[in-house]
């Protein structure tokens, strides 16, 4: 198989300004699964470099002197590391001051405390005999507040259960 040579990659290393906070992350199957936390850590670097192989991998000569990281998509392998950089970039990119119309939009997001998001409704009010929730109608933001917690819950008990801590 293919395994990327150190050569190339060193000297594209050389030729970019890099900072003391340059995390230069190495996409493989051997590093943490990307998560949230991640990429909450990772939107608060200055610069980050992605280096992503192809079919067999890397020369451990780069993994071992110029990588700051080594993180992975999941359990699996894939051709080339190319998906997951970009996978990665879009949930980095989105928690960055600006990018969102309202930089509250992604406080409630799943996974962002921990759990699933509540459900979402719009209009109109019924459709198809089928109503958007009282509370949600009733003005009261304490009580809607509440109602969508319980629904963070209650939604990540019944999808994602491993995620809450017993």
């Amino acid at each position: 198989g293919m395994v990327l040579k150190p050569e190339p990659i060193f000297n594209a290393m050389d030729s970019i300004d890099k900072t003391a906070d340059t995390r230069v992350i190495l996409m493989c199957p051997q590093g943490r699964p990307f998560n949230q936390d991640i990429a909450n850590e990772l939107s608060q670097a200055e610069h980050l470099v992605f280096i992503c192989g192809h079919y067999e991998g890397y020369d451990e000569r780069i993994r071992e002197n110029l990588v700051t990281d080594e993180i992975s998509m999941g359990d699996y392998v894939l051709t080339g590391g190319e998906l997951p950089a970009m996978v990665m970039t879009d949930a980095i990119v989105r928690l960055l001051p600006g990018v969102l119309g309202n930089q509250q939009s992604h406080e409630d997001d799943s996974f962002q405390d921990g759990l699933l998001e509540f459900p979402q409704y719009t209009r109109p009010r019924e459709y198809k005999g089928m109503g958007v929730p009282d509370v949600l109608l009733s003005g009261n933001h304490a009580n809607i507040e509440k109602w969508r917690h319980e629904q963070k819950i209650f939604r990540t008990w019944t999808k994602r259960p491993d995620l809450l801590n017993y």
